[in-house]
């Protein structure tokens, strides 16, 4: 089952196009990348994808209802977890919740269940500056989720965090969307986090940014703990590499 279906869809910025024609899906517990060098307009598309801006053209759709330009109806997950140092963990997470006008008691009650499955068990009275970078990461994804259950827009999640805690946050990123079913588009300039972490990748290329290619990744969930060490995700990494860069790996030794 498609969730979300994005089609030919530009955006322009002072009259030049910044994405142009880009057309891409995502389907039911999928995890899908949006896989580019920086400036390429991949926070671009998922602006426009959430319906925080205007496009010049193309539609997007959510379990087949058209909700082009209208915010509010997908999750979007920032890079920094923009979680409000004034407020307690849970009632951090309960907040996609209050602001739909549920009163904080039974807000509290309905995040109160998911805080062990995601690790975060605990933190509930906590303030977001007692708790780690990955902890606060966690906590946000789970304030995401809370907004929308269906499908989620992560722009590079875990950029911010040290290359320790970003492998661990990968294998409990991989564990958590597993358990919760949460079909989620996510930005990275990481080539390797892409191929760990999705089931496709999508290739954004050019100015203006265009989908070059679409690569799967036959790699089966839940996915051996040492793939990143396979011939197959070497394989995988140099395909992208070339693509993006037009060289192979090999060519840099």
């Amino acid at each position: 089952m498609t969730k979300l279906e994005v089609r030919n869809v530009t955006v322009s910025y002072e009259n030049k196009h910044v994405i142009e024609d880009i057309s891409l899906n995502l389907k039911e517990n999928e995890i899908v990348c949006i896989l580019g060098v920086s400036g390429v307009g991949k926070t671009t598309l998922f602006n426009a994808i959430s319906g925080l801006i205007k496009v010049d053209a193309g539609q997007v759709f959510l379990e087949g209802e058209e909700v082009t330009e209208k915010s509010g109806h997908i999750s979007y997950m920032l890079q920094k977890d923009l979680l409000l140092p004034y407020r307690t963990i849970e009632d951090n997470v309960a907040l996609p919740l209050l602001i739909k006008g549920e009163k904080k008691k039974e807000a509290r009650k309905k995040v109160e269940k998911y805080f062990a499955e995601f690790g975060i068990a605990g933190t509930q009275k906590k303030y977001p500056k007692q708790l780690s970078g990955g902890m606060r990461q966690r906590a946000a994804l789970l304030r995401t989720y809370m907004f929308s259950k269906e499908v989620a827009l992560l722009d590079e999640p875990f950029s911010a965090l040290d290359a320790f805690t970003k492998n661990e946050m990968h294998k409990w990123y991989l564990e958590v969307m597993e358990k919760i079913n949460l079909s989620t588009l996510f930005i990275t300039h990481d080539i390797d986090e892409a191929i760990l972490l999705s089931d496709r990748i999508y290739l954004l290329s050019g100015k203006p940014g265009k989908i070059a290619k679409e690569i799967v990744i036959a790699e089966k969930k839940p996915r051996r703990k040492d793939f990143n060490l396979t011939k197959e995700f070497i394989e995988y990494k140099a395909k992208i590499t070339k693509l993006l860069y037009g060289e192979s790996e090999d060519d840099n030794q």
